[in-house]
């Protein structure tokens, strides 16, 4: 799921992060200066034959307490009853088609925020958006606030709602597909709640039913149905949703933008994450037991992504003109695309819902769209392959002349489509639910919907073009 976020900064309750978790999510690190190889990677994955079952482990010393003590026969003043909740994601999931989580019920230890109006032209609190980010199924999109957090539909593009709360900025929103509840992070110069936590929210009664505490920073959040994934800079932490119960903890090279993703497809459940060393990607595979580990990248990992269904990886490193696509079944590579020649900062990868094409944002201000040569099967139990190249003989005699003695990326594959949009900027990108459209999001709170022709490619014709922060352009 493609998003970025400011990183919150430490409010003086909270305790002091480490250096790397710091870091402005979005930066190049200056120590990285390894080049990213442009060859294909022969080595086959690492397997691991007896990887950790996620049952109930030792959490270590960054997991501090899970504040969820309420049972089924209890009920306390101001929350919800249990069947109460029930109801509300029972019917909140019922227009998704999807089937619902159980009930996750707490006391939370922190006062609930004051949830306050502020005029969008307000002097006195200027509003700057700290967090952006699609949902599971890229209908919706968040906005974290210095004063709270807003909800936008993507196709009619409207604001849904917003919570402003009393001097209290948000630095991570999370939705559970569009139902009400939500995974809230502290951020910004006055955090709302403390970045070192996340709370469980039910905007349906407007307050906070759980919260998971850490000794540093929450860099991201990513949600399913039955888990929540809390990502720290080195750790990754995996909660069941019925119970908030700690079921698997994963250690990482230090991973200061927060880079994590999950299946979203019932009873598929595979996790994604950077592995143990600089340019390595982990993948959990729970339903199989198995953990795996791919060299994506010789340099470290800046950007990754997975597909719905959980089953195509796509990679980017610290260079930026490379995007790798893997099978997670077997680790295999599967297709490579170059974005371009020279260096550049990946924002966001994402794969659209039927797996042909792949969307790349950077900050040369250029969203690519990739076709993807992948034969995907016909259920999403077949294992990933190259598509074959036709007439690859014949297209290969002819270049044969040649090789070695044009620089690679004359032979790379080159985008589709692209979009041109303001350079150094930040924007991130998901495909919209109309056919062959685009979603793009600008930090500095643009929306764009553009549209690509398949066949004959090149600039995408510009649909819509919005400033979700000004509702004189609504």
């Amino acid at each position: 799921m493609a998003a970025f976020s400011n990183p919150p900064l430490s409010s003086p309750s909270s305790p002091s992060p480490s250096p790397s978790s710091v870091s402005h999510p979005l930066l190049r690190s200056s120590s990285d200066r390894a080049a990213d190889s442009s060859s294909l990677l022969a080595s086959p994955p690492i397997v691991d034959p007896h990887p950790s079952p996620p049952q109930s482990i030792d959490p270590g010393e960054e997991h501090v307490e899970i504040a969820n003590s309420l049972q089924e026969s209890e009920s306390y003043e101001g929350l919800p009853s249990p069947a109460a909740l029930r109801s509300i994601l029972d019917s909140a999931a019922a227009a998704t088609s999807l089937p619902s989580p159980p009930p996750v019920l707490a006391v939370p230890s922190s006062s609930p925020p004051r949830v306050v109006t502020y005029d969008d032209d307000d002097d006195a609190v200027p509003l700057s958006l700290l967090h952006l980010s699609f949902n599971q199924d890229h209908g919706c999109f968040t906005a974290g606030t210095n004063r709270g957090f807003r909800i936008y539909n993507c196709d009619p593009f409207r604001e849904i709602f917003r919570r402003d709360f009393d001097g209290g900025g948000i630095g991570v929103v999370e939705m559970l597909f569009r139902c009400n509840i939500l995974a809230l992070v502290g951020g910004g110069p006055n955090p709302c709640f403390p970045p070192n936590k996340v709370m469980i929210w039910d905007d349906h009664q407007s307050q906070c039913i759980g919260e998971l505490s850490f000794r540093s920073e929450v860099l991201s959040v990513r949600l399913r149905r039955d888990r929540i994934v809390v990502v720290l800079d080195q750790n990754i932490f995996v909660y069941n949703f019925t119970d908030l119960k700690l079921v698997h903890q994963i250690e990482t090279v230090p991973n200061p933008k927060g880079l994590c993703a999950v299946s979203q497809h019932q009873g598929s459940l595979v996790l994604v994450c950077p592995g143990g060393q600089k340019g390595q990607v982990r993948i959990e595979q729970y339903g199989a037991r198995q953990t795996k580990f791919i060299m994506a990248h010789d340099s470290r990992i800046a950007c990754l992504a997975l597909s719905q269904d959980g089953r195509l990886i796509a990679t980017a490193s610290s260079k930026g003109t490379l995007i790798r696509i893997f099978s997670s079944v077997d680790g295999e590579l599967l297709q490579e695309v170059r974005r371009g020649a020279d260096r550049a900062e990946i924002y966001s990868l994402a794969f659209c819902s039927d797996m042909h094409w792949l969307a790349v944002s950077s900050d040369k201000g250029t969203v690519h769209v990739f076709s993807l040569k992948i034969n995907l099967g016909l259920t999403v139990n077949d294992k990933p392959r190259p598509a074959p190249v036709p007439n690859a003989s014949i297209s290969n005699s002819h270049l044969s002349f040649i090789k070695g003695v044009l620089p690679k990326y004359f032979h790379s594959e080159w985008s589709v489509a692209q979009f041109h949009l303001q350079e150094n900027s930040q924007y991130v990108t998901a495909f919209g639910h109309q056919k062959n459209t685009v979603v793009i999001l600008g930090i500095d709170g643009s929306f764009f919907r553009c549209q690509f022709d398949p066949v004959t490619g090149g600039e995408m014709m510009q649909l819509e073009c919005f400033n979700f922060l000004n509702p004189e352009s609504l």
